[in-house]
């Protein structure tokens, strides 16, 4: 079970983004891809069997695990996330501060 996960809010803790916030596209090992952040232009040759033109093309570069922190809309800010195991058996991700579900 990842800390992070597609779909999730996060904060950039460090570099040049540092303080924004964007949602998670998508997860590769330990990189995520956070929507408009780390835009890089890449040439691309058009690609008429998937219907993709050439050209340059701005799209989102990923950034370390490490470099983003989920972001609590109830505090505000970023937070560590932990494991918990409920009751019922479910295992849940918490937000270490405060000990509450996250909700995603």
């Amino acid at each position: 079970m990842n800390r992070i996960r597609k779909g999730d809010q996060v904060i950039v803790i460090t570099g040049k983004y540092k303080g924004q916030k964007g949602e998670v596209l998508r997860v590769a090992a330990d990189r995520v891809f956070v929507q408009n952040i780390n835009l890089v232009k890449r040439h691309t040759k058009p690609n008429p069997q998937a219907n993709q033109p050439g050209g340059i093309v701005e799209r989102e570069a990923s950034i370390h695990l490490s470099n983003v922190m989920l972001f609590n809309h109830a505090a505000g800010k970023g937070e560590r996330v932990g494991f918990k195991t409920l009751d019922d058996g479910r295992k849940v991700r918490v937000y270490r501060a405060s000990g509450e579900v996250v909700d995603a």
